[in-house]
């Protein structure tokens, strides 16, 4: 055999080595990085809310925690603007990598009714876990003649489309649990939009309104010091924080159950293994001493479980909502 045969044959192996060698160094970099390997960089977490709201708060209560349970930096990004819907469409429209998350709240449940959404609220997603929850309160100003839900019923009737209630805006929590309210109470009420909770809250203080409905963890301190009067939570139980307030539901409207919560969705495509660890890690983090505290000063509590029930609570939360805002006459804007 000649020797330019042999060096055509070392020519052929060396070049099939090489073929091989870059096969091999593509799949390894798009490869999945295996369970036990994940995280292997920093993680986003984004808020669709304005830094130092309830979803915020929380949102970085997680995010410190997680980073050190999971040995990455877990980076709080706020990407506020029309009720949520511009945050939320950047998390689950990102690559399915673990690597970007959501902190949605219950407000996620209403936007559908609301807004014209580019993604499908249900079926474009990934639910990991629920962090925790909590109740409105139900508060009038001192003026008011009315110290329970009867009370106020009754003084509706009387004054039909008289009585008007602050809220953080249209189609917040607040203002749909109030459309809730009507609907199975009969009573016309007239809801007042505000640009956040703090505004309306300060309005319903001085008077401008006589109720306001928005979550415990903004309104409870100023039940205590006396500047509204708590008429009802709107959870199924009463509240550790103030057990002397009752419920909508033992009040007259068996059943009536209505949070505030907040949980973390990645898009649609995340490897089970990614949505297994970061439950699990999300569960052990709402449990933990320190944050059980901080959830207890505020009137809330940790929630947990599996995937599958939170994306239950999903679809009948959306249900739900869009019934009420088809008897109330909201239309999608």
């Amino acid at each position: 055999m000649r020797n330019d045969d042999f060096r055509l044959r070392d020519q052929e192996a060396l070049g099939t080595i090489l073929r091989l060698a870059v096969a091999l160094a593509v799949y390894a970099l798009s490869a999945p990085v295996p369970a036990q390997q994940y995280p292997a960089k920093p993680i986003r977490v984004i808020v669709p809310f304005a830094p130092g709201g309830a979803t915020d708060s929380l949102a970085r209560i997680l995010a410190l925690n997680l980073s050190h349970n999971l040995g990455q930096r877990v980076i709080v990004d706020n990407r506020p603007g029309a009720g949520g819907t511009i945050g939320t469409e950047i998390g689950v429209t990102s690559s399915p990598d673990g690597y970007t998350f959501v902190v949605v709240s219950a407000g996620y449940c209403v936007n559908p009714s609301f807004y014209k959404l580019k993604f499908d609220p249900v079926e474009h997603i990934t639910p990991v876990a629920r962090i925790a929850k909590g109740p409105l309160l139900l508060t009038a100003h001192p003026s008011v003649p009315v110290r329970r839900l009867r009370d106020l019923i009754d003084l509706a009737k009387a004054k039909p489309e008289q009585m008007t209630y602050a809220t953080s805006g249209r189609g917040s929590m607040g203002h749909m649990t109030g459309e809730l309210i009507q609907y199975m109470t009969g009573i016309k009420l007239v809801m007042v939009p505000y640009r956040g909770t703090g505004a309306a809250i300060v309005d319903t203080v001085g008077g401008q309104t006589f109720l306001n409905l928005s979550g415990i963890t903004s309104t409870l301190s100023v039940v205590k010091s006396g500047k509204l009067r708590a008429i009802a939570v709107t959870s199924a139980q009463r509240i550790s924080e103030a057990p002397g307030i009752p419920t909508v539901a033992e009040s007259g409207l068996p059943g009536f159950e209505v949070t505030s919560w907040q949980g973390l969705i990645g898009p649609k495509g995340l490897a089970r293994a990614v949505v297994d660890r970061i439950n699990r890690e999300v569960a052990s983090v709402i449990r933990q001493e320190n944050v059980l505290e901080r959830f207890r000063a505020s009137g809330i509590v940790p929630e947990g479980g599996a995937p599958e029930k939170f994306a239950a609570e999903i679809r009948r939360e959306i249900s739900l909502w869009r019934k009420i805002a088809v008897k109330a006459g909201i239309h999608v804007r």
